[in-house]
């Protein structure tokens, strides 16, 4: 990144990029099926120039990738990547000539025959007759997950999962309670069956049973683990976070029943995404704003112990929360989360690595960013429209870009 600063060499501007490029970093992968290698192709560019993530939290493909990234040396990641995503998208059907069919059709086609004889090196359908009873059946998935497992032992190395440093936390849900679950490197060790669970999205995968409790996926309750990753980060250390998210609440009216229920799968995930991080940031700053105030009292009562406690447990080091979302999908429909076909998941890692390459030629994003404490989230929009911020304290009704109030009403994603 460049150098430049509107406040001079040593201003606070240049003193704060400085200190947030030392800050902690965390990768935040949400769950997204096929759409997952957008976060690949983010995770290629942002290793031409950026130190690796401190911290790597996924859920479902989310999960998946952050392992390959997590369970491998720093030089084989992309490669390990680039592996298990032509793996998933190398069967007959995803590699039809661009030729035969319109891309729509050939989409569609694709996302038929992985319904229909599963993904290589992921899922294949259970082959028994209780499959006619539909319902009724007395089975817990309508597909076998064991080629998911395989792919996982050979492409990943746990032990390096667990010891080589990097954080890794992985979310799911137990079937029973119905509570979201966290599998996290930093207190117990992490398997295949962790990373599974997490992706383990029914009625399509089996529940994974681990040490006698059952589970899910952990898209069904959150889709996303930044809540997971802001309530543990220490608050007296500051942080930096990249969210991937993988559906965009933005888009054009439906015209037919495919896109509506596109829109509908778009609407139901990034919807909650960007609630809740609207939320944990709304509430980060009001406890940052009170402990703020608590500066402002007489000496003898700031210096009172309880007073003291309470401001220290209110006070949150800069967090920079910046949020790329998967926009760019021309020849997508409904079936976008499980259609593997090598040319939809190469434009997704391409997508992934133009969008995060533009990221990084924006030094002004962090440049621009006052000196204070709290949560200061980052809206990273289509080429072309300015970034949104939002600072702490800040009215969420107010836009601002590049660090200047617009004036202009917030949109969403």
């Amino acid at each position: 990144m460049s150098k430049r600063s509107t406040s001079g060499a040593n201003g606070p501007s240049e003193q704060r990029r400085a200190a947030m490029r030392r800050a902690h970093r965390a990768l935040v992968l949400q769950g997204g099926g096929a759409l997952g290698a957008y976060q690949a192709g983010v995770y290629a560019a942002l290793c031409e120039t950026e130190r690796p993530p401190d911290w790597i939290a996924g859920v479902s493909i989310g999960a998946i990738n952050a392992a390959l990234i997590a369970g491998n040396p720093q030089e084989k990641r992309v490669e390990r990547l680039r592996e298990f995503w032509e793996l998933v998208s190398s069967g007959p059907a995803q590699r039809l000539p661009p030729w035969l069919a319109t891309r729509e059709m050939l989409n569609q086609w694709s996302a038929s025959m992985a319904a229909l004889v599963g993904v290589p090196g992921f899922f294949e359908p259970r082959r028994t007759p209780a499959l006619l009873l539909g319902g009724a059946a007395p089975l817990t998935s309508i597909y076998d997950t064991a080629p998911l497992k395989s792919t996982l032992e050979r492409l990943v190395d746990f032990d390096r999962l667990n010891d080589d440093g990097i954080r890794m936390s992985v979310g799911a849900v137990n079937v029973r309670t119905g509570n979201s679950v966290y599998f996290d490197n930093h207190s117990g060790r992490l398997g295949p069956e962790h990373i599974m669970a997490s992706g383990a999205l029914p009625p399509g995968f089996p529940p994974v049973t681990i040490d006698g409790e059952d589970y899910w996926d952990g898209g069904i309750v959150s889709n996303t683990p930044l809540q997971y990753v802001l309530d543990l980060h220490p608050r007296t250390e500051p942080l930096v976070v990249l969210q991937v998210d993988l559906f965009s609440a933005r888009g054009l009216m439906p015209a037919s029943l495919s896109e509506v229920m596109e829109r509908q799968k778009d609407i139901t995930y990034s919807s909650r995404t960007r609630m809740n991080t609207d939320v944990m940031a709304a509430n980060m700053n009001l406890q940052q704003a009170i402990a703020d105030l608590i500066t402002k009292l007489p000496p003898q009562m700031r210096l009172d112990p309880s007073v003291a406690q309470v401001q220290a447990m209110l006070t949150h080091q800069p967090i920079d929360v910046y949020h790329l979302i998967y926009r760019d999908k021309p020849y997508e429909l409904e079936s976008k989360d499980y259609e593997f076909s090598r040319a939809a998941v190469d434009e997704h890692w391409e997508a992934g690595m133009r969008d995060m390459r533009r990221t990084l030629a924006h030094p002004e994003l962090l440049l621009g960013s006052p000196a204070m404490n709290g949560v200061t989230t980052y809206d990273l929009c289509e080429e072309g429209t300015p970034p949104r911020v939002k600072h702490p304290m800040v009215d969420p009704t107010v836009t601002v870009s590049a660090g200047r109030r617009s004036g202009r009403p917030s949109a969403t994603a």
